[in-house]
């Protein structure tokens, strides 16, 4: 067995560079959260490790024209104790305080919770609903991709060989607007979500539902972006009826396994009544209430 190489660039084109020049398999290491176990447990072993804690841009929490650009190796602790932050995605947030225990989110990463591409990351649903696009740097150079487009299936992404993300950009906030994000776990906390559910909208001046993006999470192979949940809402005040199509619609997109934490069934039905929970909080919210 090979001796591991590691790594400690300070630039993303330094990680691009590096990555072209690997014959074998390579990782980044950002929080390592989920990277680590997946290396003791001999289900990757990396020739190449790349740390990018020290690359500035994938570290960074930043202002642009009313959007935030969030790096994607921006601790889970840092970004949940950023108050402009917190104040514009109070949803996104919800999500983010869910991965892991105080000491995971301390070096755990959402560019790492996105591209573990796992069914059941907690902070991809609430970034589907948000419209977050991901920035991806790779040897063809840079491109944009929408958050629910990065996760191809269980462990795996749609990224070419050598692509990674650098950040997400989470579009400006438009006047009225809420976001919420919910899951249901047999414990409380440190566990993995059964069904996640993200949620955003924004209301008119007469409380009328003008947008919406709802994400689904842990009911298929990959989040979901659901239209028609979000159709639901939109061009209602949010009430009863509304709530109930957004339901049904969010059970209807849902395709998921039976395993041991929870049977088809009850993922489909969980699914719609956390989207019409999500959906009260976030129209709360939006009307200016926490």
């Amino acid at each position: 067995m090979s001796e591991m190489r590691y790594e400690a660039p300070a630039t993303a084109a330094a990680v691009v560079a590096l990555l072209a020049g690997s014959a074998g398999p390579a990782r980044l290491l950002a929080g390592g959260t989920d990277l680590l176990i997946q290396m003791r447990s001999g289900f990757v072993a990396p020739e190449l490790l790349i740390n990018t804690k020290g690359v500035q841009e994938m570290n960074a929490i930043a202002m642009e024209n009313g959007a935030f650009r969030i790096g994607a190796s921006v601790s889970c602790m840092a970004l949940i104790e950023h108050a402009a932050f917190v104040a514009a995605w109070p949803g996104v947030a919800d999500a983010v305080k869910l991965i892991g225990s105080i000491q995971v989110k301390g070096r755990a990463s959402v560019g790492g919770n996105v591209c573990n591409a796992s069914p059941a990351a907690d902070s991809v649903p609430a970034l589907i609903a948000a419209g977050a696009c991901a920035s991806v740097l790779g040897p063809a150079g840079r491109r944009e991709i929408a958050v629910e487009d990065i996760a191809a299936g269980p462990g795996k992404t749609t990224l070419a060989k050598g692509e990674f993300v650098t950040s997400f950009l989470l579009p400006p906030r438009a006047a009225r607007s809420g976001d919420a994000y919910l899951r249901f776990t047999p414990r409380t906390e440190m566990d993995i979500a059964v069904v996640g559910v993200g949620l955003n909208l924004t209301l008119d001046g007469q409380g009328v539902c003008s947008d919406a993006r709802v994400g689904l999470g842990a009911v298929a192979e990959r989040a979901l972006l659901v239209p028609e949940a979000a159709a639901a809402l939109i061009g209602s005040t949010v009430d009863a009826p509304a709530l109930a199509r957004l339901a049904a619609a969010a059970s209807a997109a849902c395709r998921p396994i039976d395993d041991k934490r929870g049977t088809r069934e009850f993922r489909i039905k969980v699914a719609g009544v956390l989207a019409r929970r999500a959906a009260e909080i976030a129209q709360r919210r939006a009307r200016g209430g926490q």
